[in-house]
């Protein structure tokens, strides 16, 4: 048996005989055009991969745990640690609800310190009863982070704890701070002082980050994956050569530096992303100059992406969050966070916060994703993937350092810019639904009413400072401008009535029930009544059944052929008592135009901009 080749009597097919068997069954159409998917990356994505794409990759012969670390920094194991952040009003309170997710499966803990002083009797009473030596300790949004670390350090001496079994991180993260407020706090070079300050306040803490590089903002602003990956290196290299040249060595400065990056929908990619950050980190660090292979290590704490989460039917949340950990767990990190499905709107609840533990716990203990290293090696589609995003984001790195590096780039408005251009052009793909987000701008809950939405949730969060220097970042979510379109109707809805949407089917069977399913999707999407129908015999039967309903728009939905009589019949019969909307685009278009019907609604349609002027005809 051993001997017998299993596909002898199949002849090896090469490359160009798929291509010539994949174009032949395309019947003339352009392949590059049908299946080569152009990204916001800036690459193409290819249909297919085959072992000969793999010939040109340098890092798969490398293995993991061994530089550049594209393959992990880890040689037997992909584990990492899950994440729950918890904001500290009251020291005790924020004590207790550690202790309690400690025992439901959270090893890292993240206190959110909202800005606020925190003395050493209170740090002993909030971290009361956690073994720090076992349990990873950050903390976020501190306003004396040496003073932290340093009392952080003498309760460890106290408690008789190892210093370098002390992990975690204070996050101090100088840059996005200034890409979202737009100036510094007091000056640039007392900013970097005292981010030097809290790097040797740290330094018998071996294992406690002091350095963050928020790649989370770019991501949450509408950048694509690339420019999160690109700009976070920048911003990496920018605290490392300030950082050396305030007198420190890269040895004493790379291993303080955690990148948080957020994880997208973009599955593949996400993974591709951080295999690719590795590899590419470990580069920029060896060129500063570390003694030692083990220095050049990327250290990623992830989250879930806010950018495309939504208000309206927020369970699909779950969804989404439960792709992008995996994605994210797959591509290879040391702690992740899944926020809960309703924190975009609301305070998460006990409820939200358990399905957000129990996501990580399902990968991890049931499904074994920390067990085997690099669980993504060998895939032709995700090696050729890490080496596109690999190249791409080191392409823009370069251009970044070509402007004087992160904080010149950003002064000069250059990554404003450039995340700005992407984000238009992925807004424009949502309004058009080449992007989708379900239960927003595609397949919506038709009888899901929000009447109160706070502002703060449906607005970019603007917190640039009224001494800013440079525009800044604003992170916004991609489905706002569909709920802010969908919540007007909503609260129109609640003294006027919600107006009435009349599906029209009539003739052809098949393409009435497919144009009805498309409309009905269609302006539902605004918080509009919609109501289909089987079916009617003729326009007379169709015009009485509208007109009792009180429909305000009428949506015709037949086959082109029979729109060229039938839509111009019914358009005289309403007598201007609702708007006639053809769904399709018929040849006939220009002819019905000129008879007066001038709504049309199909495929190509920006769902967006089409509902807003349907909205403000209805006086909405």
């Amino acid at each position: 048996m051993a001997d017998n080749k299993l596909f002898s009597d199949f002849a090896p097919q090469s490359t160009q005989e798929w291509i010539d068997k994949i174009t032949k069954d395309l019947k003339g159409a352009d392949f590059d055009k049908k299946l080569v998917w152009r990204t916001n990356e800036g690459f193409n994505v290819q249909p297919f991969y085959r072992l000969e794409n793999m010939d040109d990759k340098a890092f798969m012969n490398t293995y993991p745990g061994d530089f550049p670390y594209v393959r992990g920094n880890k040689k037997d194991n992909n584990d990492w640690l899950v994440r729950q952040d918890i904001s500290v009003e009251d020291v005790k309170v924020a004590n207790a609800k550690a202790l309690d997710i400690l025992n439901k499966g959270i090893d890292s803990v993240g206190f959110v310190l909202n800005w606020k002083s925190i003395s050493k009797e209170e740090l002993a009473t909030l971290l009361d009863g956690i073994y720090m030596d076992c349990v990873e300790i950050n903390f976020t949004k501190s306003h004396s982070s040496v003073e932290l670390i340093q009392n952080l350090q003498a309760l460890a001496t106290e408690k008789g704890i190892a210093l370098d079994k002390v992990k975690g991180g204070v996050s101090i993260d100088i840059l996005s701070g200034f890409s979202t407020v737009g100036n510094f706090c007091q000056s640039e070079e007392s900013s970097f002082n005292y981010l030097k300050e809290a790097i040797e306040a740290a330094k018998d803490l071996p294992n406690y980050k002091v350095i963050a590089v928020g790649g989370s903002l770019f991501n949450n602003s509408g950048s694509s994956i690339v420019e999160e990956l690109g700009f976070s290196l920048a911003a990496g290299a920018e605290y490392l050569g300030r950082m050396i040249e305030a007198g420190l060595s890269v040895d004493e400065v790379a291993p303080k530096i955690r990148f948080n990056f957020a994880t997208s929908s973009k599955y593949f990619m996400e993974i591709a992303k951080l295999r690719a950050g590795r590899m590419l980190w470990a580069n920029i660090v060896k060129a500063f100059g570390a003694s030692n292979e083990a220095v050049c290590k990327m250290f990623v704490h992830g989250e879930t992406s806010n950018w495309n989460k939504s208000v309206y039917d927020p369970y699909v949340n779950m969804l989404r969050t439960q792709t992008e950990a995996m994605s994210a767990v797959l591509g290879g990190l040391d702690s992740y966070t899944v926020n809960p499905f309703n924190s975009v709107y609301e305070q998460p609840t006990e409820f939200s916060e358990r399905i957000a533990r129990n996501q990580q716990l399902l990968l991890k203990e049931e499904s074994h994703l920390g067990k085997i290293a690099d669980p993504a090696a060998g895939s032709y589609y995700i090696e050729s993937l890490t080496e596109s995003i690999a190249d791409e984001a080191w392409k823009l790195f370069l251009a970044v350092e070509d402007k004087g590096g992160y904080l010149a780039a950003f002064k000069a408005g250059f990554i404003q810019e450039t995340i700005k251009a992407t984000a238009q052009k992925r807004d424009l793909a949502i309004a058009t639904r080449k992007e989708n987000f379900l239960g927003t701008n595609q397949f919506p809950n038709f009888g899901e009413v929000l009447e109160t939405i706070p502002e703060s949730v449906l607005t970019p969060e603007d917190k640039t400072a009224e001494n800013a220097v440079c525009e800044t970042l604003k992170p916004y979510r991609g489905a706002q401008a569909f709920e802010i379109l969908r919540n007007k109707t909503d609260i129109y809805a609640k003294e006027n009535g919600r107006p009435k949407v009349m599906m029209f089917p009539i003739g052809n069977l098949n393409m009435r029930k497919a144009r009805a399913q498309f409309a009905c999707n269609f302006f539902a999407c605004a918080g509009f009544d919609v109501e289909d129908h089987n079916g009617f015999t003729s326009v007379e039967e169709g015009v009485k059944f509208v007109t009792e309903k009180n429909a305000k728009i009428v949506v015709i939905c037949s086959s082109d052929d029979e729109y060229a009589t039938i839509a111009p019949e019914l358009f005289e019969a309403l007598e201007g008592k609702a708007i006639l909307v053809v769904a399709g685009a018929p040849a006939c278009a220009d002819e019905l135009k000129a008879k007066g019907i001038e709504n049309f609604v199909n495929v190509k349609s920006n769902v967006l901009e089409t509902l807003k002027a349907y909205q403000a005809e209805l006086g909405i």
